[in-house]
C-alpha cells in the first residue's frame, strides 16, 4: 500500500534531497559494477538501459511499499563466477529471491552466518587484484595516494562514496600538476611589438603563476598574448585576464589577445564588460583560384 504521508512540497522538500543522493549513489555502485562485469566476461554493457532499468524497478518497487535497490558487486561476481553471463541469470535469481521471501524463509533461516561469511570472503578473494601491489613504487606516488585512499574508504564507508572521494581527489591532483605546466615564450617583431606565447592550460589553479609571467614595467607600448598553445578555461583564467590588462593600461599601454578558440572566445563574450582588452581577429585567407585565364 501507499505510504499514508501528505503529497505537498514540504514533503517533497524534505524527501527529494535524499533521494537524489540514493539516486546517485545507487547509480555510480550499479556502473561500476556493470564495468567490472564487462571487465571479467569481455563484453560491452548498455550504461544507460541499465540507468533507465533501474530507475524504471525502483519506482515501481515504491508504489507497492518495496525498498528500491541497485546492482552489487558482491552478488555480481557470485554469479559470474557460478556460470551466470546472460538475462537468464539475472531473472532466475529474482525469481529464487522471491520464492525464498514468500515460502522458503524458515529454510534460510537456517544456514549458518558463518556459512555466508565464508562465502561472501571467497567472493572478496576473487575479486581484489592482487597484483597491483606490485605497482606500488611504479606509479607516481599521487596514484598510489588515492588507490590507498579509496581502499579505506571502501572498507570503513561505502563503494559509492570512495568513488566520490577518488575524484575528488585525482581532480586536485591534476589541477594541482597542470597550474604548474603554464609557460610562455617571448620574442619582439619586427614592429617592435612584444609577443608572449602561452603554453599551458590557463585556469583557476593557474592564475596565480600566469600574472607572474609578464612585467608590464619593462614592455613596450603595445604587447600581444598567443593563445595557440593556450585555452581559457573558467572565470578565474577571465578574471586573471582582466587584471593583467590593468595593469598594462596603468601605464599606458595595450594588450591584444591572439588566436582564442571559439571557445574562448564564447567565454570572454559571455563575461561582457568585465574584460577589457583587445581581441586581435585571426586572419581570413581566400584560396587561389589556380584556372588559367
Amino acid at each position: 500500500h501507499l505510504p499514508d504521508i501528505p503529497f505537498n512540497i514540504e514533503t517533497l522538500l524534505i524527501v527529494l534531497p535524499y533521494s537524489i543522493i540514493i539516486a546517485l549513489v545507487g547509480l555510480i555502485e550499479s556502473l561500476l559494477t556493470l564495468s567490472l562485469i564487462d571487465e571479467l566476461t569481455e563484453t560491452n554493457g548498455n550504461p544507460n538501459r541499465e540507468c533507465v532499468g533501474q530507475g524504471i524497478a525502483n519506482t515501481t518497487t515504491g508504489l507497492f511499499g518495496g525498498m528500491g535497490g541497485c546492482a552489487m558487486v558482491g552478488q555480481s561476481m557470485i554469479n559470474i563466477k557460478s556460470g551466470g553471463r546472460g538475462r537468464l541469470s539475472g531473472i532466475a535469481a529474482a525469481l529464487f529471491l522471491l520464492s525464498f521471501i514468500l515460502v522458503a524463509s524458515p529454510l534460510i533461516e537456517q544456514i549458518p552466518i558463518a556459512v555466508l561469511i565464508g562465502v561472501m570472503f571467497m567472493v572478496v578473494i576473487g575479486t581484489f587484484e592482487w597484483c597491483s601491489f606490485r605497482l606500488i613504487g611504479r606509479i607516481p606516488l599521487p596514484d598510489t595516494i588515492i588507490g590507498i585512499s579509496v581502499a579505506v574508504v571502501t572498507v570503513f564507508v561505502d563503494l559509492a562514496v570512495a568513488v566520490i572521494v577518488g575524484v575528488i581527489l585525482s581532480a586536485l591532483v591534476f589541477a594541482w600538476q597542470h597550474a604548474k605546466e603554464i609557460t610562455i615564450k617571448m620574442s619582439t617583431n619586427a614592429e617592435g611589438i612584444r609577443v608572449y606565447e602561452l603554453y599551458g592550460p590557463l585556469f583557476f589553479a593557474s592564475v596565480s603563476n600566469f600574472q607572474d609571467l609578464f612585467n608590464p614595467k619593462d614592455d613596450p607600448d603595445e604587447v600581444i598574448i598567443d593563445f595557440k598553445h593556450s585555452r581559457v578555461a573558467d572565470h578565474s583564467a577571465i578574471e586573471a585576464i582582466d587584471k593583467l590588462a590593468e595593469r598594462y593600461l596603468k601605464r599606458g599601454k595595450t594588450l591584444h589577445l591572439r588566436h582564442l578558440s571559439p571557445q574562448c572566445r564564447q567565454l570572454l563574450k559571455k563575461a561582457g564588460d568585465l574584460v577589457e582588452v583587445n581581441v586581435l581577429e585571426d586572419p581570413t585567407y581566400r584560396i587561389a583560384n589556380d584556372q588559367s585565364r
